[in-house]
């Protein structure tokens, strides 16, 4: 059977029972538009719709088939970064309350899809995050958890025994958090529909050309239509023409994952309980998901972003080596195959942190950046960010997600 390069997540979902929504055309008036229809920009159309405010969702494509359709699936209590490294940048506080936030939107996010009933298959999911058998990198994750917990943070250690139990690897030890799985497209599309049934007008296959900030409102313009708001939601990294000052802000990388064929019943005996998702302490890092049907979501191999003439070849050979890895890590599952394999271009900030909020040179901007990494909660916190933002009402810690925290 050839490899399906595509999404896991996209591709389960037949074309014919994906929702689909009309392009733009004309013109309007709106309070807010929201730019980009992955998971950030569907929580964020809910969010507004939910408070009462008048909304337009644009997409460039379909609803949920980008970076979301090719996500991991996880909802994290912490950040892809370091406390440690974070807490010596910003201070311990910040870090403190940057930590706890998340935490916070780990749970209600949850909370919200068990409320609206969007099916996506949402179960509890601690993820490990496990260091290697050498001295130097178990002190280096062991100075992490200390720190966390010196902080306060509900995480907890692993000896190397208990990771053998749970996991049947080899490791120096490892820092557990706690967290859910989910299926990332069908979450973005409950939200969507959520969205709609509050009100909000959701347009497909129409790309922003323009965007353009007056005085008393923002206008932006596609292919076949232009809107005026009162203020634009930029919920996605992909390359805006006038928004070209913040690619200084933001490094693309190519990131590739694949799914495995079903994991035979010799090979599931031989890798431990499955109950939790696996982090490696790698430069760059792999991430492990035990998905349906006894299969394996493995991503990893980052590098820096590659010309599209280029990426179709690239994308086998990734393939190729992320099968090698996860055998590595499982000798196991050496010999089987891959039926999924994608590739999706991820943004990386300077501190490894997104960027949620206002930019003192865009007026009439709102922002949620840099955010794909951090796992399928962050949408969520990004969206009661910017509502309370948009509405004047800033929370305390608001602040240390925006870009005044490295400007």
């Amino acid at each position: 059977m050839p490899i399906r390069h595509s999404p896991y997540w996209l591709d389960r979902v037949p074309k014919a029972r994906r929702p689909a929504f009309p392009r733009l055309r004309g013109a309007l008036d709106t309070s807010v538009v929201i730019v980009g229809g992955g998971l950030t920009g569907c929580a964020c159309a809910w969010s507004f719709a939910a408070a009462g405010v008048k909304v337009i969702l644009l997409e460039a494509e379909a609803i949920g088939s980008g970076a979301t359709a090719g996500g991991l699936g996880l909802v994290r209590e912490d950040f892809d970064a370091s406390f440690q490294e974070t807490a010596s940048a910003h201070g311990l506080r910040a870090a403190r309350s940057l930590w706890q936030t998340m935490r916070r939107a780990s749970l209600d996010f949850p909370a919200a899809l068990r409320r609206l009933a969007v099916k996506c298959d949402l179960a509890p999911q601690d993820l490990l995050t496990v260091g290697r058998r050498d001295s130097q990198s178990s002190r280096s994750l062991q100075r992490e958890y200390q720190s966390r917990r010196a902080a306060g943070l509900d995480n907890s250690w692993l000896k190397p025994a208990a990771v053998a139990r749970e996991a049947a690897i080899e490791s120096g030890g490892a820092i557990r958090t706690r967290g859910f799985s989910l299926d990332p497209y069908r979450a973005c599309l409950g939200l969507a529909s959520a969205a709609a049934s509050r009100g909000a007008a959701i347009y497909e296959r129409s790309p922003v050309r323009r965007v353009r900030a007056g005085r008393k409102h923002v206008e932006i313009t596609t292919a076949a239509g232009t809107i005026r708001a009162e203020a634009v939601l930029i919920a996605t990294a992909a390359p805006l023409p006038d928004l070209r000052a913040l690619r200084r802000h933001l490094k693309a990388l190519d990131s590739y994952a694949v799914v495995t064929e079903s994991l035979p019943a010799a090979v599931r005996r031989e890798v431990g309980g499955r109950a939790n998702a696996l982090r490696d302490t790698n430069v760059p890092a792999h991430l492990l998901r035990w998905i349906k049907e006894d299969r394996v979501l493995f991503s990893g191999a980052d590098q820096p972003q590659l010309p599209d003439r280029t990426r179709e070849k690239a994308l086998i050979q990734r393939a190729g080596q992320l099968m090698y890895e996860l055998s590595v890590l499982y000798p196991a599952i050496s010999g089987l195959r891959p039926e999924w394999a994608w590739a999706l271009t991820q943004y990386e900030t300077v501190d490894r942190l997104p960027f949620v909020g206002l930019h003192r040179n865009f007026p009439r901007h709102l922002f949620a950046m840099g955010a794909s990494r951090h796992g399928a909660g962050f949408p969520w916190l990004a969206a009661r960010i910017l509502l309370r933002q948009y509405q004047g009402e800033a929370g305390k810690g608001d602040d240390l997600f925006g870009f005044s925290r490295v400007l």
